[in-house]
C-alpha cells in the first residue's frame, strides 16, 4: 500500500525529480523525429515540474542520438523556462578541456542559472570509436579535470604554457559541476573537490549509500555547493497497469541484450522485440540487468523509487525511461510526477 505522502496530489516527495534523456532513435522514426522529440520532451518535464535534465554522451549507438549533449542542451534551455538543463554526462577524456570550459561557459552565458556540467570518466562508446575520438585513457581522467578547473579558475602556474589562453567568453565561470559514478572511489573524488554527485544505479550493480556516505564524509564546500548534493540515477518504465508496463519494457530489454552482444540496432518496437528469439548469452544479459529496470503502474513505482531514495540518502532521484513510443515515453514520465506529487509549473 503507497503511504498517504506519495499518493498523487497529495504532497511533494521529500526528494527532487529530475531526468535524464538518451535522444532514442525508435525504429520506424526518423533521426530528424528523434530530435524534434528532445524539445518536445523538455518542455513537457518543465511543464510537469521537474528539477533537471540531463543529456549523456554516446558515440556509434544507432539507438541513441545524443552524441553531442551542448547542443541537446542549448536547443532545450531555449525552448524552456525554468527547467535546469545539462550534461549526464560529458565524456571529459574525448575532448580537450579547454573545448569544454569554452562550450559550458558559454552555455551559461546564453542561460544564465540554468545550466549543469555533469562529467562522466567512460568513453560514451566502444573501442573503435574511442579511437576515433583520439580519446584519452581512462589514467589521465584526473588531469584533464584539473586542467578543467584551471582553466574555468585561471590559476594556471605562470610558467604553465596554458596560462597564457584565456578561456572565452570571459567574465564568466563554468556552471555547476557533478560528477558522475558507480563507485566510493568516485564519490570521495568528488566529494574532496567540491562537486556535486550522480550515481548510476540505472546500470551499476553496486549499492549507492556506501558511495554517497564517501562522498559525504569526503565533501569540502564549494561556491557553487556549500553543502554535499546527491543524485540517484534509475532506470523506469510507468504505465497505468502493471501489464502494459510489462509489455512496454520488451523493448529495453530486447535493446540492450542486442547492444551488449554487439547486435546494434534502433530501439524496437515491443510487438517486434516480443518475436525476437533471444541467444541464450543474451537471455544471460536480461537475467542479470533485469533486476535494475523499474516497472510497473504509477503506485509501485512511486513506492520503489521512494524507497530506493530513501535506502541510498539521495538528495534527488534522476529518471531514465526507454521506451519506443515517445508518446508513452511523455506519459511515463507525467505518470510519475503526479504519483509522487510533483507540482506542475504555470
Amino acid at each position: 500500500m503507497m503511504p498517504n505522502s506519495l499518493k498523487a496530489g497529495f504532497m511533494t516527495a521529500p526528494f527532487a525529480l529530475s531526468l535524464q534523456d538518451l535522444a532514442p532513435i525508435a525504429q520506424g522514426s526518423s533521426t530528424p523525429e528523434a530530435m524534434a522529440e528532445t524539445v518536445r520532451l523538455a518542455q513537457e518535464a518543465d511543464r510537469l515540474g521537474y528539477t533537471r535534465l540531463w543529456y549523456a554522451e554516446h558515440h556509434g549507438m544507432p539507438s541513441i542520438a545524443s552524441s553531442v549533449p551542448e547542443i541537446l542542451i542549448g536547443s532545450a534551455a531555449a525552448a524552456t523556462k525554468h527547467i535546469r538543463v545539462g550534461s549526464g554526462g560529458v565524456m571529459l577524456l574525448n575532448h580537450a578541456p579547454l573545448r569544454i570550459a569554452e562550450a559550458y561557459r558559454t552555455l551559461e552565458a546564453l542561460h544564465p542559472g540554468r545550466i549543469d556540467l555533469g562529467i562522466g570518466r567512460a568513453p560514451g562508446g566502444d573501442g573503435y570509436a574511442m579511437r576515433a575520438l583520439r580519446s584519452g585513457g581512462g589514467e589521465e581522467f584526473s588531469t584533464y579535470l584539473a586542467e578543467l578547473m584551471a582553466f574555468d579558475e585561471e590559476n594556471f602556474p605562470a610558467d604553465h604554457p596554458f596560462s597564457r589562453v584565456p578561456v572565452s567568453p570571459g567574465g564568466i565561470s563554468l556552471p555547476p559541476k557533478w560528477l558522475l559514478g558507480s563507485s566510493g572511489a568516485s564519490a570521495q573524488a568528488a566529494g574532496q573537490i567540491g562537486f556535486g554527485y550522480a550515481f548510476a544505479a540505472h546500470f551499476s550493480h553496486t549499492p549507492a549509500a556506501p558511495a554517497f556516505e564517501a562522498y559525504r564524509a569526503a565533501f569540502v564546500p564549494s561556491v557553487d555547493f556549500p553543502e554535499p548534493r546527491t543524485i540517484l540515477c534509475l532506470s523506469v518504465i510507468c504505465a497505468p497497469t502493471q501489464d502494459e508496463a510489462d509489455y512496454l519494457s520488451i523493448s529495453q530489454k530486447v535493446n540492450w541484450a542486442r547492444f551488449v552482444t554487439g547486435e546494434q540496432r534502433q530501439l524496437s518496437a515491443p510487438e517486434e522485440a516480443m518475436n525476437h528469439k533471444l541467444t541464450p548469452q543474451q537471455q544471460q544479459v536480461i537475467d542479470h540487468q533485469s533486476s535494475l529496470w523499474l516497472v510497473g503502474d504509477p503506485g509501485s513505482m512511486a513506492e520503489t523509487i521512494s524507497e530506493k531514495a530513501r535506502a541510498a540518502g539521495a538528495d534527488e532521484v534522476m529518471i531514465t525511461t526507454t521506451i519506443h513510443s515517445y508518446e508513452l515515453r511523455r506519459r511515463s514520465y507525467a505518470l510519475l510526477a503526479d504519483a509522487l506529487g510533483i507540482a506542475a509549473r504555470a
